[in-house]
């Protein structure tokens, strides 16, 4: 039997899905098993390294119940960023792995800042210091766990621990490496001057590859585990934005994918290096090529912050999610939430400010004000911030993005894609796959198995965009734009000292 199919994974934060892809880009079989989120402390966000591979083998298990595992040709991976895992030297997990939202490093971040200098760590790794990189955390370890530390052969990327477990070799790719923020992107290898300055050695980190590389075969014992045939090849894949991007088939610089969930991922193709304070700059798909991508820490995570502890079950309409409802409830709503407004800095905040003290802002309460009326801010608030840096990125490529191709969980909520599209003024596209990510790595290991000549023909073939787009209506995006540049712009900076204060005494007043 010819070997037609290949399986993407994504390892994102709350779940492990395996889809197997035929060379057109159509699901043939689809796994999936859920992750916990650990939370040992209000600002730390931990999981168990094991429940990884113990979910990955159950989606692919399932994977392989529907399908012959013989047409199995390649794997590759598509994994939640900057999260890590140190690993003794059988390669077993020491301690929970630390989550890239993490935010128990935080206080590091001035001194690191000044050991390597905030231009010259931008101008190496392509990203500001920020506090959802790995670097301050292994750094955090270094100081408070050291322990742990003495007994630590490798830290490892969600990539390459499942890498290990699928054909034996600590090994990971460019796109995998690189948002821990310890990769020189202009050598495409890791920073000796970072690895050492936070007193690492090279050897403690796993040799990486392209996108798209053969890193081997799948062993015997891993293919039993996973219900599939030994032999198939395993790619190197990207980290899940990057995968997502791919999986819109952004292989051009006037579209932007727009990632809609727990973050808020924004990113256009170039074939250039370059660095600005507007944005991050990571590896794309494609070799050699790269996404300028913005993002926003607290996307859809502020959405199910706001269903945790302010949605109430009392209100749930009858046989829909309290998701459904809330969106129903704040499409009644005019635009501007009757004067409500919302800056989205839940988990700090990203490009341009790089603030990892930043707390969200929410302005404008009055009696007449619901939660109704703070789900449509949220909304709101997030595609202000998209607009933010969309326009920041234009601004400094001297491009403008004609659509947004929308992936993710986010991307089926009309009410917020139209928000998106009158906000920014750019239309809104949805992807035909709710799981581009998994697409993404299907697509990397398309184009290694040889079902496409490369991976950006791979892309063109596998991906697909719906016709019709969510258009800005004129009105409402004038109506935004005056919000926009007279307030949103404005709110927070100038509240930035305020609000940094009062993140240094609530500090203080908790130790």
């Amino acid at each position: 039997m010819n070997a037609d199919l290949v399986i993407g994974i994504d390892c994102s934060t709350t779940g492990v899905k395996a889809i197997a892809w035929d060379r057109e880009g159509n699901a043939a079989a689809f796994g999936r098993s859920n992750l916990a989120l650990l939370r040992p402390r209000s600002d730390w966000h931990e999981q168990n390294a094991e429940d990884w591979w113990r979910a990955t083998t159950a989606a692919l298990r399932q994977v392989a119940e529907q399908i012959n595992p013989g047409r199995i040709a390649a794997i590759s991976i598509s994994h939640q960023r900057e999260t890590f895992v140190p690993v003794d030297e059988k390669d077993q997990p020491l301690r929970n792995a630390i989550l890239w939202m993490d935010e128990r490093a935080r206080p590091l971040i001035p001194g690191l800042r000044q050991k390597f200098g905030f231009e010259r760590f931008h101008a190496i790794t392509g990203k500001p210091l920020s506090g959802n990189l790995s670097i301050a955390k292994i750094a955090w370890l270094q100081e408070y766990e050291p322990e742990v530390v003495k007994q630590t052969a490798y830290y490892l990327d969600v990539h390459a621990y499942l890498v290990q477990r699928l054909i034996g070799k600590v090994l990971t790719g460019w796109g995998c490496a690189d948002p821990m923020g310890l990769f020189d992107i202009t050598l495409n290898d890791w920073s000796l001057e970072l690895v050492t300055g936070i007193g690492l050695k090279l050897e403690q980190l796993p040799k990486a590859f392209p996108p798209g590389a053969i890193l081997g075969e799948l062993t015997p014992r891993a293919a039993s585990t996973c219900g599939l045939k030994p032999g198939v090849l395993v790619a190197a894949g990207l980290g899940d934005g990057q995968a997502a991007g791919l999986g819109a088939n952004i292989t051009r610089q006037d579209e932007a994918y727009l990632s809609m969930g727990t973050s808020f991922i924004s990113g256009v193709f170039s074939e250039q290096y370059q660095v600005d304070p507007a944005f991050r700059t990571l590896y794309a798909g494609i070799p050699e090529t790269y996404f300028i991508e913005t993002a926003i820490l607290g996307g859809s995570y502020i959405i199910r912050w706001f269903i945790e502890n302010i949605g109430s079950l009392d209100d749930q309409g009858q046989g829909i999610s309290l998701e459904a409802f809330f969106e129903a409830e704040a499409s009644k709503i005019p635009p501007g939430s009757l004067g409500l407004l919302l800056v989205p800095y839940w988990n700090s905040a990203m490009g341009p400010y790089w603030d990892a003290s930043a707390s969200g802002i929410v302005v404008g309460w009055r009696g007449t004000h619901g939660r109704a009326h703070l789900y449509r801010a949220i909304l709101e608030g997030i595609a202000y911030e998209q607009r933010l840096n969309t326009r920041g990125v234009e601004r400094v490529l001297g491009t403008h993005t004609w659509r947004f191709i929308a992936v993710g969980g986010g991307a089926q909520n009309d009410l917020w894609r139209q928000i998106v599209a009158d906000i920014t003024g750019i239309p809104v596209f949805r992807s035909t796959s709710q799981e581009c990510a998994a697409l993404g790595a299907g697509i990397l290991a398309a184009s290694a198995a040889g079902l496409h000549p490369d991976t950006r023909q791979a892309a063109q073939a596998m991906a697909h965009t719906e016709v019709q787009g969510t258009e800005p209506d004129s009105s409402r995006q004038a109506y935004y734009q005056q919000i926009y540049e007279e307030v949103y712009v404005n709110l927070f900076p100038a509240l930035q000292k305020y609000l940094s204060r009062l993140t240094e005494l609530t500090e203080k007043g908790l130790k």
